[in-house]
């Protein structure tokens, strides 16, 4: 059976937004929200508290998004929920009121469409909250309630606050605020379903599903997959699998996962000893310990075959999220790992995520320091910001950075160079991670590329042309490149 996936994640450049912390709009909220207390916009975040950032804020943001290059929008939860970061689930059909409700939605979509702008929504699905009036429910008239298979009620009484008695009911992670669902119980599996297809029928293009290795009744998610592709064929489906995701990525259940296997050795690579190992969270996904070019290339060679080629070009790539450290203080406040990163970012199969305010090199450490207001235009790094504006431009111009092949052509020391080829687009990336100028000698490459680039489209080093040596002799390469510096030669 044929693997299809969307054409149009092929393309895309994703940006993460938690919806609490990158804009506050201009739109009125409803009615009697309008004066609930916040936490000032630029104070250090907190677990349980609200910036007030929301729907409309977003929209606000679409030109600014638009003209990053933009062209696809992820967004941690947005339903009604008890917690700033929302995966604390009330009600699956209505958009959180801070957020702006249904309403703010119904615009947003409208608004990112008009402008060529995909929409995904997290899709928190294994549990829900102690909110959720079906749980509640249990909680108010114990084993009277009709609710009762809905979850895996273990005993009573039930104990959903008080931490000094058991809980008596499965939850995820044992954590007692996110009561899991039956998924055994065809009234559940089949409320889901109807959520995801609602959503989808209003016009989201797609979902990004939280914790579904959790999720075990058979068959769930190619069910998931085949009732939302019915009503849009060209959904995007991604599941937030940290490891080897060969199991779900057969083509019959998700279009791809979140790459964090990519992001781990690639700051791995790039930031090398200089990642900050107190701020890499237990979830571990390995960005350290330092890696040379020859490691790197195996790690690579090894993830660009775990998985179907048309499954490799829709897989959500990153460097950091929600759920990590932000790349820029992982890396130990060094700019040039934040620069030859993003420069391996936007030149591999598969659609770039930017995490919101990364492209303005905003720091955060762990959960909650990782998720920032996104700052006032005053605090921009624009060494990193036309870092990202550059890498975007080039890969929209290139067909051959979104689906051309991806060749090794020489790993060396800390030296990696790769080529991206479509047809007569021919690219060549060399990386230097070193502290120091570095030398590669690549043989007979022309004559495998059928090309000999020689003109530097870009390079994290403006002053890269007079640094770098660039050689052709008959069909052989040979680069001298720059400490801590990357380019792509077309």
């Amino acid at each position: 059976m044929p693997i299809h996936t969307p054409d149009w994640v092929k393309h895309a450049i994703f940006y993460q937004i938690f919806p609490d912390r990158f804009a506050r709009g201009t739109q009125p909220l409803m009615p009697k929200l309008d004066s609930v207390p916040l936490e000032a916009w630029d104070a250090p975040p907190t677990s349980q508290g609200y910036k007030g950032g929301n729907l409309w804020g977003v929209i606000d943001k679409l030109d600014y998004l638009q003209d990053l290059g933009v062209t696809a929008i992820y967004f941690t939860p947005i339903f009604q929920s008890a917690s700033n970061h929302r995966y604390h689930t009330h009600d699956y059909y209505q958009v959180d009121p801070l957020l702006g409700g249904n309403e703010a939605l119904y615009r947003l979509l409208e608004a990112a469409h008009w402008r060529g702008m995909k929409v995904v929504l997290d899709g928190v699905f294994n549990h829900a909250s102690r909110g959720f009036f079906f749980f509640n429910d249990i909680l108010e008239n114990g084993p009277h309630s009709p609710w009762l298979d809905w979850f895996t009620i273990e005993g009573w009484p039930l104990s959903a606050y008080d931490g000094e008695r058991i809980a008596n009911y499965k939850s995820w992670t044992n954590n007692r605020a996110l009561p899991e669902f039956n998924h055994e119980n065809p009234a559940v599996r089949e409320y889901i379903m109807r959520i995801a297809e609602h959503w989808i029928r209003q016009g989201i293009d797609g979902w990004r599903l939280d914790v579904p290795e959790c999720i075990k009744a058979s068959g769930f998610w190619q069910e998931f997959r085949d009732r939302v592709k019915a009503i849009n064929p060209e959904a995007y489906i991604v599941g937030e699998i940290w490891r080897d995701a060969r199991q779900w990525l057969d083509g019959t259940q998700f279009d791809g996962v979140m790459n964090y296997w990519f992001a781990g050795t690639t700051i791995a690579y790039t930031a090398g000893d200089r990642v900050v190992r107190e701020e890499v969270q237990d979830r571990d996904y390995d960005p350290y310990p330092a890696m040379d070019a020859d490691t790197y290339a195996e790690k690579i060679q090894l993830l660009l075959h775990r998985y179907a080629w048309d499954i490799q070009l829709t897989q959500l790539n990153l460097l950091s999220s929600h759920d990590t450290a932000r790349l820029l203080t992982l890396a130990g406040g060094d700019i040039n790992s934040v620069k030859l990163a993003n420069l391996l970012l936007m030149t591999f199969p598969g659609a770039p995520s930017i995490y919101y305010g990364d492209e303005v090199g905003l720091a955060g450490g762990l959960d909650p320091d990782c998720r920032r207001s996104f700052p006032e235009k005053a605090q921009w790094n624009a060494e990193i910001l036309d870092c990202h504006r550059s890498l975007i431009s080039l890969r929209h111009a290139h067909i051959a950075l979104r689906i051309g092949e991806y060749r090794l052509l020489g790993a060396e020391g800390l030296v990696y160079v790769f080529a991206r080829l479509w047809e007569g687009d021919v690219l060549i990336i060399a990386v230097n991670s070193d502290d120091v100028t570095a030398r590669i000698d690549l043989e007979t490459i022309g004559t495998r590329l059928h090309a000999q680039p020689t003109q530097i489209l870009y390079s994290t080093d403006p002053d890269a042309s007079q640094k770098t040596a660039i050689l052709w002799t008959d069909d052989n390469l040979f680069l001298a490149l720059p400490p801590r510096t990357g380019i792509v030669l077309g």
